[in-house]
């Protein structure tokens, strides 16, 4: 069988996996990334075209719809513009430890998100992300600190609640003290 159609076999069949946790530890058991460290949440069905580029560290979580691009298609385009046969052209996408990304973010080509990172929903990171923070929009840029977040975080995590049924009241109290409720 040849590599492009085993590789697209692999893929639909981790589509398949109902959990998260199903398909990080089916990705791992399969080699499928070129590294994939320990504490990873791997939530997209979708997996890259070319996974042997993408290289995922220690304590990572993706969340769904997440599209990793390792390589464009421009080829198709300019190989029909002469004599000329184009290639495709691909890069790297290396995730560091401690990071976070967004549902419906793309990563494209050539990309190092670093430690300690947050990546908004719906970003779409384009360069290298540094060191300890907070990147949103199309193209990312920097919105905030991961230590401010964690920070803000740990004081909500300090409260009573634990079970997910009991912090209902708990975040709709939070949310209407958080707004002007004069208009509702």
């Amino acid at each position: 069988m040849n590599y492009v159609l085993k590789n697209q076999i692999l893929r639909l069949r981790c589509a398949l996996i109902p959990s998260a946790r199903g398909r990080t530890k089916w990705i791992r058991k399969n080699n499928f990334f070129s590294y994939i460290g320990d504490n990873v949440h791997f939530q997209p069905r979708i997996l890259p075209a070319d996974p042997k580029f993408v290289k995922i560290h220690n304590n990572v979580a993706i969340a769904s719809n997440v599209s990793f691009t390792t390589h464009d298609i421009i080829h198709k385009v300019f190989s029909n513009l002469g004599n000329k046969n184009f290639q495709s052209h691909v890069g790297c996408i290396e995730i560091m430890d401690n990071v976070f990304i967004g549902t419906n973010v793309t990563i494209m080509p050539n990309v190092r998100i670093g430690p300690n990172v947050i990546v908004a929903a719906g970003s779409v990171i384009t360069k290298d992300v540094g060191e300890g923070v907070i990147v949103g929009g199309v193209p990312a840029k920097v919105i905030g600190t991961f230590d401010d977040l964690y920070k803000t975080r740990l004081k909500f995590e300090g409260s009573e609640c634990k079970k997910r049924e009991d912090i209902v009241d708990v975040v709709w109290n939070d949310f209407y003290n958080k707004r002007d409720n004069s208009n509702i």
